[in-house]
C-alpha cells in the first residue's frame, strides 16, 4: 500500500483562517465521519480551538450501527469530548443537534440576556474533509445554503450562513499535515476524505477487503457471496471479480473496475453498517 499523505496549500491557508476567524465565534462544531471517528479527529484543529467551547458531530450515523455510535460518544465524553452521534438525512436527530448547540453555550447566553444582549450564536463548523460540514449546515438551516458534495475538497473558503438565532461559519476541510498513524489513514482514504485522484484504488480496495474481511466477515458473505472469507485477500478479489462479471477478454481480472465498486459499495453503505476505528 502506497504511503498516504495529503496537505495541499489551501489547507494550510483555511488552518490559518480558522485561526484569525476564532475571535468572531461563540464556539466550534467539530464533524466526524461515523465510520471512522477517530481517525476524522485532527488533533491540530483541537489544539487551535481548546479556548472555545467545542461540540463533536459524529455524522452519518446512518451508516454504522447504534451500539457502535452509543459507544463512541461514550468513549468521547470520557475523553472531556461534548459530542452527538447525528444523521443529517434524520430531522429528529438536527433537531437535537440544535438544542445541544445552544446548551453548550448556555453560560455564555445567560451572561449576554444579564447585560441585555440579544444577538445570534456564532458557530464554526469545521473538520476534515467529505464528514458532511455543508450537509450538517444545510440540515439545520432546512434547506439548501451551503455548497455541497460527495467528495473531498469541495468547500473551498469560509461561508457564513445565517439563521434567526444562529449563525455558522462554514469552513474548508483540513487534514493533519503528516499521516504519522497509516492504519487510521487508510481509513480516511476508505471514507473519501483524501483526494481519490491521488490513489491507487486497486491497492485501497485490497486493503479494505482484508480488514473486512477481518472484522466483518459475514458481511463480506451476504454482499459478495463469499463463502470462505479466510482465503487470502487476492483470491477475495478475485472471486467477487467473478462474481460482478469484472473480467477482461481472454479471462483475466478487470481489477480497476472491480476496486471502484468495492471502494463505492463501501461508501454508500451497500456492504452493511461499518465502524472502521
Amino acid at each position: 500500500m502506497q504511503h498516504l499523505q495529503w496537505f495541499p496549500g489551501h489547507m494550510t491557508k483555511a488552518m490559518r483562517m480558522m485561526e484569525d476567524n476564532l475571535k468572531a465565534v461563540d464556539g466550534v462544531m467539530l464533524v466526524l465521519d461515523a465510520r471512522a471517528p477517530r481517525a476524522s479527529v485532527n488533533e491540530k484543529l483541537a489544539k487551535l480551538f481548546v479556548n472555545k467551547k467545542v461540540l463533536y458531530v459524529l455524522n452519518k450515523c446512518d451508516l454504522i450501527e447504534k451500539a457502535d455510535a452509543l459507544r463512541t460518544v461514550k468513549e468521547f465524553a470520557e475523553l472531556g469530548r461534548e459530542t452527538v452521534a447525528v444523521s443529517a438525512m434524520d430531522k429528529k436527530a438536527i433537531d437535537l443537534l440544535y438544542s445541544k448547540i445552544f446548551a453548550l453555550l448556555k453560560e455564555k447566553l445567560d451572561k449576554n440576556k444579564e447585560k441585555g444582549i440579544f444577538k445570534p450564536v456564532r458557530i464554526m463548523v469545521a473538520g476534515i474533509p467529505n464528514t458532511g460540514k455543508s450537509t450538517i449546515i444545510n440540515a439545520l438551516c432546512g434547506g439548501k445554503k451551503a455548497v455541497t458534495g460527495n467528495k473531498a475538497g469541495v468547500t473551498k473558503g469560509k461561508q457564513w450562513v445565517r439563521l434567526r438565532e444562529l449563525e455558522l461559519l462554514d469552513t474548508p476541510g483540513t487534514m493533519p499535515p503528516a499521516f504519522e498513524n497509516q492504519y487510521l489513514a487508510k481509513h480516511l482514504a476508505y471514507i473519501g476524505s483524501m483526494n481519490d485522484a491521488n490513489i491507487d484504488f486497486n491497492d485501497l480496495a485490497y486493503e479494505l477487503l482484508k480488514e473486512l474481511a477481518d472484522k466483518y466477515p459475514h458481511l463480506l458473505k451476504e454482499k459478495y457471496g463469499i463463502e470462505d472469507t479466510t482465503l487470502p485477500t487476492l483470491d477475495l478479489f478475485n472471486a467477487i471479480c467473478v462474481r460482478r462479471g469484472f473480467l477482461m477478454k481472454g479471462g483475466d481480472y478487470d481489477y480497476e473496475r472491480c476496486a471502484t465498486a468495492v471502494i463505492d459499495d463501501f461508501r454508500k453503505g451497500r456492504i452493511g453498517k461499518i465502524i472502521l476505528d
